[in-house]
């Protein structure tokens, strides 16, 4: 397998008005993430960390120079494997002990499809890769050492809280369905919204353990009636207001029929 030094492990794309995205390019899809960084004119803000199987303080040290927030949108690995690095964590309250004491990981493809209760993500006449990694970040990297590490920082927040960065305020947005404690950010001056796992271009995943398809309609309706003008998603590229509207009125009308009784 390719090895990559760890300075060149991460994408970087500067996308104007002070925000920033960082991309791990040698993850397999299913974990390839996206970081985002804004500029505040007191704080910086980060939203996820990825994978951790490369330092972000090392390739990147201007990410944390300022000392800004991290706030977690949710606590699977490929958006928490680097918030050890931080100082200021913040994450929903309801997976507060999963950033704290995280739980098993593996960069084994079928174990960690397990692990997330996605086993059959699959079909069988496809072959997963084996694993989770397209490259390694060094010669002698233990696929079979990688962990979470627990963020003992990690504070949590709740549904309307305020992430002040000074010249820039975005609200907490609780989103369940994903997961539990899944969460958005949305900056109501601007109508820029940053969603995690909640919404992006894709195969939306509302089968993993924790997930709830109920709660997954409520966060869809919610984000129908939200103001938004550019969506930020957790995978995947930007979006706008029409084509997130489109995602979850598709995810509305998908979970509405599967309630439907057969013939």
């Amino acid at each position: 397998m390719q090895v990559v030094d760890p300075r060149d492990w991460f994408r970087v794309s500067a996308l104007g008005d002070g925000l920033t995205r960082i991309e791990e390019p040698y993850v397999d899809d299913l974990v390839s993430a996206n970081i985002w960084h804004l500029r505040g004119s007191d704080r910086d803000l980060v939203v996820d960390s990825g994978l951790g199987v490369a330092s972000l303080r090392t390739a990147l040290p201007w990410l944390l120079e300022h000392d800004p927030v991290l706030v977690l949108t949710h606590a699977h690995l490929d958006h928490l494997g680097g918030a050890h690095e931080f100082t200021d964590v913040r994450v929903h309250r309801a997976e507060l002990d999963d950033v704290r004491r995280p739980g098993p990981v593996s960069l084994v493809t079928r174990t960690e499809l397990d692990l997330l209760g996605l086993g059959d993500e699959y079909s069988p006449d496809e072959v997963p890769p084996e694993l989770l990694l397209k490259a390694l970040p060094s010669a002698g990297y233990d696929v079979g050492s990688y962990a979470l590490r627990a963020v003992a920082p990690a504070v949590s927040v709740c549904d309307g809280d305020v992430i002040d960065l000074g010249d820039r305020r975005l609200t907490v947005l609780h989103l369940p369905g994903h997961t539990p404690g899944s969460l958005s950010l949305h900056e109501a001056a601007t109508g820029v919204l940053f969603t995690g796992d909640v919404l992006y271009e894709g195969g939306l995943i509302d089968s993993c353990i924790g997930s709830d398809v109920a709660a997954y309609r409520a966060s869809m309706q919610r984000l129908l009636d939200l103001e938004v003008t550019r969506v930020y998603a957790g995978h995947g590229r930007v979006l706008d207001r029409r084509e997130l509207q489109a995602i979850a009125s598709d995810y509305l009308d998908r979970a509405e029929n599967s309630d439907q009784p057969g013939p």
